[in-house]
């Protein structure tokens, strides 16, 4: 007998060589009609692999996030079967599930891959399910499984096995289909019940752009037709949503060829949405007790060896840029830290002076590939809201948690309630990737812990996420569609103040190191903005938004009496617009809905003669006639209604 521990503590005495699948049906029916997938002790198992000693399991269902990866690394093994069918002689690479389905990437081959096909390839998937194949897992050798796919003249699986240990390889079967597989899977084929394919998209082997060209094929599958529905109902609306196309119809942003790649430009309302986010977060860390600091665009190539930036990073950053002196080259900055240890170590400290909090919004710069660049989330250059606080180790629990303070406080004012806090370790199997002292990092690690937990924040740990410097906690931030990403950051840091040599005079009048801490709540401005976009659907919490009134003139006569009301508003702190272009006054109410202002001040004759001003809000709800008191009241009442929607 051995004796298996369930999440709620219970502990189950079964025979040796029993199936998590068998487990589940032990506590109840359904239960085992809906797992889908398990992990024992730490580690991903098959619902059919017979347990042998004793051990911790979890069995993941479709409500779980490893339950979904089951599903749709399992779709896409049915997806690289029926592409094989399908297009005969094409060569399989990799085929992982991903945050919301899966993908594919093959080698055509001759064939010409088109979207075309979908529909027939949809079909026969799920023609392939529906017979029930079970996923079997079975151990081969190296000699065998190079066997395998130098006979079918594959070298993309070759080169993987290449890289593994003689043991560790396995294979996945289902139906007459083979696939070089680590495992996860689901107990069978029927589970998959709806399936849909996305996209299709070129990708290089191994995101390497000097390898093959390969065709990558996007999908996603469900358990029931309806969540499939569901589903293409959000992406619908995360199409209308779309940063990109409100970003341009809104006149925020935009981008340029001759400029360069992943480069925006912000368009003056755009610039005027950032002023005001920068304004709002200066004003929080004023209070919070942080002084501004400026750093230059480019720094010396020994500042970020110095770092360790140039040895993680330095292939992903623009290439040094060479001085007529010999031997000098300089960067364009990708990080602001070592600037700001620079900053600090400029003079002495003692214990009384700390903690130093230097906060910046920098504009840093990395290299990332053309085929990555999205719109605001992927670019080549964008501003950081960034600040580093150095204090005593015996500082770090309180600065910590003022921080999750600060980031909770900006969520709360721009309407971000749903999130998870992730606590991001290293990886303890990949030493190579970090910086500093073992010590050091389980201090940091058990101090973001500590903090999170006092906090009462909803965390997850997360192993192997860590910034090479140290350890960290990312909020993962769902949107109003119930997208996640990951917004504001919090960062602890023994290894740079090792690296820079930064010193403080402790109370026993000898020098000590201080902590880093690193935090970001927007993260960058440009992602920020971006997600704000489709959060929100473009229209802005009012206090917010670059212009909140937009004057509609019904003829080029009644524009003295617009700019007058325009100078009344402004006067009361009301960003307007006037639009007196000789346009219908249809065709101005379409192109400001479309532009997502607020609230839109229709003046005519009757107006000027009455003194009032005719109002119609974004949605088309119209408030009729009211004096500008009136008016000035309404728009004063939403901003603390938000306010307050926004505390609670």
């Amino acid at each position: 007998m051995i004796q298996v521990r369930l999440p709620d503590g219970a502990i189950k005495s079964v025979r040796q060589g029993t199936t998590p699948l068998e487990i589940a049906a032990s506590i109840s029916e359904g239960l085992a009609r809906n797992v889908l997938s398990a992990s024992y002790n730490g580690e991903v198992v098959e619902t059919s692999t017979h347990l042998q000693v004793d051990g911790d399991l979890i069995l993941y269902t479709w409500n779980d996030a490893e339950g979904k990866k089951a599903f749709w690394h399992s779709s896409a093994h049915v997806l690289a079967q029926v592409l094989k069918e399908h297009y005969p002689g094409i060569k399989l690479t990799i085929g992982p599930a991903i945050e919301q389905g899966f993908y594919y990437d093959i080698d055509p081959n001759s064939h010409s891959v088109t979207e075309k096909d979908f529909d027939a390839i949809e079909k026969r998937m799920i023609e392939v399910s529906r017979k029930q194949h079970p996923f079997s897992m079975r151990t081969v050798s190296k000699k065998e499984a190079l066997a395998y796919y130098q006979n079918e003249k594959n070298p993309f699986k070759s080169e993987l096995i290449d890289n593994l240990d003689d043991g560790e390889i396995t294979f996945c079967d289902h139906a007459d289909f083979t696939d070089l597989c680590r495992g996860g899977h689901l107990p069978h084929t029927g589970f998959i019940k709806a399936v849909k394919l996305t996209n299709i998209a070129g990708a290089y082997w191994r995101g390497d752009e000097t390898k093959p060209q390969l065709t990558r094929i996007y999908g996603i599958s469900f358990p029931k037709q309806k969540l499939l529905n569901e589903h293409l109902q959000l992406v619908e609306e995360a199409k209308k949503r779309d940063h990109r196309k409100l970003g341009t119809e809104m006149e925020l942003f935009t981008f340029s060829k001759k400029v360069g790649q992943g480069l925006p430009l912000w368009l003056p309302k755009g610039a005027a949405l950032r002023e005001r986010l920068e304004r709002f977060l200066k004003e929080a860390q004023r209070k919070a007790g942080y002084e501004q600091v400026v750093s230059p665009h480019i720094g010396h190539k020994e500042l970020y060896t110095t770092s360790g930036h140039y040895e993680k990073y330095g292939a992903d950053s623009f290439q040094p840029i060479k001085t007529p002196s010999e031997d000098e080259e300089f960067l364009l900055k990708p990080m602001n830290c070592p600037h700001h240890c620079e900053i600090f170590s400029a003079r002495n400290w003692s214990y009384r002076d700390l903690p130093k909090r230097y906060a910046e919004f920098g504009t840093v710069y990395r290299y990332e590939q053309s085929g990555e660049l999205h719109g605001l989330t992927r670019v080549r250059g964008f501003t950081q809201d960034d600040a580093h606080i150095f204090c005593t180790p015996d500082q770090l629990d309180s600065e910590f948690k003022a921080v999750i303070d600060l980031v909770l406080y900006v969520f709360s004012s721009l309407g971000f309630a749903d999130f998870t806090a992730q606590v991001s370790v290293r990886d303890p199997e990949n030493p190579d990737k970090y910086i500093g002292k073992v010590e050091d990092w389980e201090k940091a690690e058990q101090a973001i812990i500590n903090a999170t937990q006092e906090k009462e924040l909803n965390y997850v740990i997360e192993t192997g996420e860590a910034a090479f410097y140290g350890p960290k906690l990312d909020f993962m931030v769902k949107d109003a569609l119930g997208r996640s990403w990951q917004l504001g950051t919090i960062q602890v840091d023994y290894s740079l103040p090792e690296r820079f040599e930064l010193t403080y005079k402790g109370s026993d009048n000898t020098l000590h190191r201080p902590v880093m801490i690193h935090r970001a709540p927007f993260g960058s401005l440009e992602r920020f903005v971006a997600i704000l976009i489709e959060h929100t659907a473009g229209n802005f919490p009012l206090w917010l938004t670059p212009n909140q009134v937009n004057i509609l003139c019904v003829s080029e006569k009644f524009e003295k009496y617009a700019k007058k009301v325009s100078q009344l508003l402004e006067n009361n702190e009301i960003r307007t617009l006037v639009d007196n272009r000789n346009e219908t006054i249809g065709k101005k109410i379409r192109e400001s809905e479309l532009q997502k202002h607020p609230y839109m001040i229709i003046v005519g004759e009757k107006e000027v003669s009455k003194s009032v001003v005719s109002v119609r809000e974004h949605g088309g709800k119209d408030h009729g006639a009211m004096s500008l008191d009136n008016f000035i009241r309404l728009v004063g009442n939403t901003i603390e209604n938000e306010v307050q929607e926004f505390k609670t």
